[in-house]
């Protein structure tokens, strides 16, 4: 931490009765005061130590009539017994409005991207905040289009709503948020605010490089809590992204669109806390407290009057097991779940959004209309044929499936290929230029293929093209090469 680093994070520090460490154990420090007057849960201490820069800790619990238990946020290496703690006015405050755009903060907003520091009148909120009262909150009706055409035909997203990735390593997450807030950007040009839980250090770097040369980055705020960072850090990042969004969402009466990459970590680090504290665990050794924690940052996402915070996480799931608490309790929270599937990404077929595991309580005819609905459950009715015929074709071959049979496996095949597109984000390593598809154009191409009217063309001619004129224009070349068969 730079001495500019070190001016900014003093600034929350007030003056307090005396007290020191008495108790360090890896992030969780003991602290005594002699006044025996304890602050508050959740309120932030600036332990000093020698030769550097105060370490900002939390408090977790009080352990006696004198004496608390806090968590720190940043490495302790090199405290010993004896520090002095100075006591905070209240819970960790963190810099927001206009000044953070365009900047790389840390949990306790402090800039991290080698500019200078913020200004000292920079206005500044607590993380810790209730939710805005229920009577205040509005309902998420209004679609959120993206571009992607598989999302906004089978899990469309409410602007304003919360949606979540789900997908085990390796399947896409990453690429499809930053997909996402490459789409925001160009049809919004809304507020964009990203807070990186728990993600490596590499890919903080990349998005930072990818958001400076696409010219996105003046709208947006990247907020980071690395893997190399203690569990507090990983556990109080989104929470400090979601104040920041908040204070657009009130103050500036401003559309926001959060991400968050990976709120599993968000989890994880806080059943790290969870075990630094002592406390028993609970199902599968996560924290006893895991569903008032996810719910107390999934309740502060709402629409308030005419704007919104639009929440898109990026949801990791360990082994691909989605029955595993971490997953199951985060999905009760969301309105959108998108699935990626290993076996589709295993095919190539990008995004791997996985059509049938995948919902949205907006793919209803009073929301979406019903020809949205009609089209995109036929679709799926389709694609769950194939599937259940996929072991008789592995065993016998489509020569031995009806002729009704045998029209659906290959509609379904076209369909699954339509649905994917090449992306913005992925130009540089594909060699081909993404693809944004209006939400007309999606349904128009899946019915004509439901329709029987490309029944002859070429399966290769759908992969990875945007509309259906596209794919027609893909057919018309191939046959004009003399390619009568292209492999699957």
């Amino acid at each position: 931490m730079s001495s500019n680093d070190s001016a900014e994070g003093e600034k929350t520090v007030t003056s307090a009765a005396p007290a020191w460490v008495i108790g360090v154990r890896g992030a969780v420090v003991d602290v005594a005061f002699a006044a025996g007057v304890l602050p508050a849960v959740d309120t932030a201490l600036w332990i000093s130590i020698q030769g550097s820069a105060p370490i900002l800790a939390e408090v977790q619990a009080h352990i006696s009539e004198t004496a608390v238990r806090a968590l720190a946020l940043q490495s302790t290496a090199g405290l010993a017994r004896g520090a002095t703690v100075h006591v905070g006015a209240g819970p960790i405050e963190v810099p927001v409005g206009e000044a953070v755009l365009g900047r790389l903060l840390d949990v306790a907003g402090v800039t991290r991207d080698g500019g200078a520091p913020l200004p000292p009148s920079v206005e500044r909120r607590p993380i810790h905040r209730l939710p805005p009262p229920l009577s205040a909150q509005s309902g998420a009706t209004r679609l959120f289009e993206t571009g992607i055409k598989v999302i906004d035909l089978l899990t469309p997203l409410a602007h304003g709503g919360k949606a979540a990735m789900f997908g085990g390593a390796g399947v896409g997450k990453t690429v499809l948020v930053m997909e996402l807030i490459h789409a925001m950007a160009e049809q919004y040009g809304g507020i964009s605010v990203f807070a990186g839980v728990g993600e490596r250090s590499r890919e903080g770097h990349e998005m930072l490089s990818d958001m400076r040369s696409s010219g996105v980055l003046p709208r947006a705020v990247l907020v980071y809590g690395q893997m190399n960072e203690p569990p507090g850090a990983r556990w109080r990042v989104p929470l400090t992204a979601l104040t920041i969004a908040e204070h657009f969402r009130d103050e500036r009466r401003q559309n926001v669109l959060l991400l968050m990459d990976n709120i599993f970590r968000f989890v994880q680090a806080g059943a790290e806390v969870s075990g630094l504290l002592g406390r028993m665990p609970s199902r599968v050794g996560y924290q006893p407290t895991l569903a008032s924690e996810v719910a107390a940052l999934q309740e502060r996402i709402v629409s308030v009057g005419e704007v919104a915070v639009t929440a898109i996480e990026a949801v990791y799931v360990p082994a691909d097991d989605f029955t595993d608490p971490a997953v199951t309790t985060i999905a009760s929270h969301v309105d959108s779940m998108v699935v990626l599937s290993r076996a589709l990404a295993a095919e190539g077929m990008y995004p791997a959004v996985d059509p049938i595991a995948s919902s949205s309580i907006l793919l209803d005819p009073l929301v979406v209309g019903a020809a949205h609905t009609a089209v995109a459950t036929e679709v799926r009715r389709v694609i769950e044929h194939q599937r259940e015929l996929q072991d008789v074709i592995a065993l016998l071959g489509m020569e031995e499936l009806g002729i009704e049979d045998r029209l659906i496996v290959q509609r379904a095949r076209r369909l699954q290929r339509f649905l994917t597109q090449p992306f913005a984000v992925t130009e540089a390593f594909s060699g081909q230029p993404g693809r944004s598809v209006a939400l007309a154009d999606t349904i128009a191409g899946c019915q004509a293929i439901l329709g029987g009217e490309c029944d002859d063309w070429q399966e290769s001619s759908f992969y990875m093209v945007g509309t259906l004129d596209e794919a027609s224009t893909k057919e018309a070349r191939s046959k004009e090469a003399g390619i009568t068969s292209v492999p699957a």
